[in-house]
């Protein structure tokens, strides 16, 4: 019979991520970065009134609703999830937001939208478990306008990680992290040009050998009895199997994680090439920019940069 390496359930079992169990939660969490990598996002786009802006993946459409709301833009976002999708609706329907807030079903790798019309695109956690990332950066690069804003907030390998444990980690992650190098040649090869990279780690990242648990955004988020109502919907998507096996792989992943510091967060984000009008020839390109290392966000006192994968305690609560 099949196994699973890492947690031993059969391979015809489909054991849930830790992004998947964190989904199940009742309340409405922003992303990696919290609030603050939202502000910063608005305010490297120059997000202002009436533009344009597409969220990937949606989730539960918290980070959309942000934009909305604080800086009045037309905001989509496409889940692919049809069951976090439902639950979305539903949330910005009891809040009245779903005239305002729209989100549909749609892959990663085949938005449902014509070419051309964003002035910025904001990909986060999860937009790569289904499909390859080329595929999703083509798709994101197409929809948006000449000279628009692309931005990625996903978590990067921070250092060399072989092939297999590359595999375990994504698989309990529910994202496949890649270096932040090879984000910026995709990028390249797709037409974005002007690169501006930051690095959002928290400086107390679950990831550092100091901290004794590796999920600190699961254990320590949500009251045990968040996660007992957590683990008993997972049962009844997956399976009592499918979660135990879920749960075993977290010790494993643990063994890894905290013997260096292996993920961070990163934020990269460029523009989409402009084509001269006279001759279809690219303008020149513009150079990237890398943050500088003394201004990484959330090393200023009081500032709040959230948990490392799953945004922060107090912000995004219903």
């Amino acid at each position: 019979m099949p196994v699973d390496t890492y947690g031993g359930a059969r391979a015809d079992v489909e054991i849930p991520s830790m992004l998947d169990l964190v989904h199940l939660s009742h309340r409405s969490l922003f992303p990696p970065g919290g609030i603050d990598i939202c502000r910063q996002i608005a305010l490297l786009t120059g997000m202002k009134k009436g533009d344009e802006v597409l969220v990937i993946p949606s989730g539960l459409g918290v980070t959309l609703e942000h934009f909305v709301r604080e800086y009045a833009v037309v905001g989509s976002g496409v889940e692919d999830d049809p069951i976090l999708l439902e639950r979305a609706q539903e949330r910005l329907r009891v809040i009245g937001m779903l005239e305002r807030v729209h989100v549909q079903a749609g892959q990663m790798d085949g938005l449902p939208f014509r070419d051309g019309i964003f002035d910025a695109v904001i990909a986060e956690l999860g937009l790569t478990p289904r499909v390859s990332a080329e595929s999703a950066v083509s798709e994101m690069v197409r929809v948006l306008k000449p000279g628009a804003s692309l931005v990625l907030v996903q978590p990067v390998w921070k250092a060399p990680v072989d092939s297999v444990r590359r595999e375990v980690l994504s698989q309990h992650l529910g994202c496949r992290p890649l270096m932040v190098i090879e984000w910026k040649r995709l990028l390249r090869d797709a037409g974005i040009e002007g690169l501006h990279t930051e690095d959002w780690s928290d400086e107390e990242t679950a990831f550092r050998p100091q901290i004794t648990n590796p999920f600190p955004d699961f254990s320590e988020l949500f009251t045990f009895p968040e996660k007992l109502a957590i683990l008993l919907r997972a049962r009844q998507r997956w399976g009592w199997l499918a979660v135990g096996r879920a749960l075993a792989r977290v010790r494993e992943v643990h063994k890894l994680l905290t013997q260096e510091r292996v993920l961070g967060l990163d934020l990269v984000m460029g523009l989409k090439r402009v084509e001269t009008a006279s001759e279809g020839v690219p303008a020149e390109p513009a150079r990237d920019v890398e943050a500088p290392a003394e201004s990484a966000p959330g090393e200023e006192a009081g500032q709040v940069t959230g948990l490392p994968l799953f945004g922060d305690k107090g912000e995004g609560k219903r």
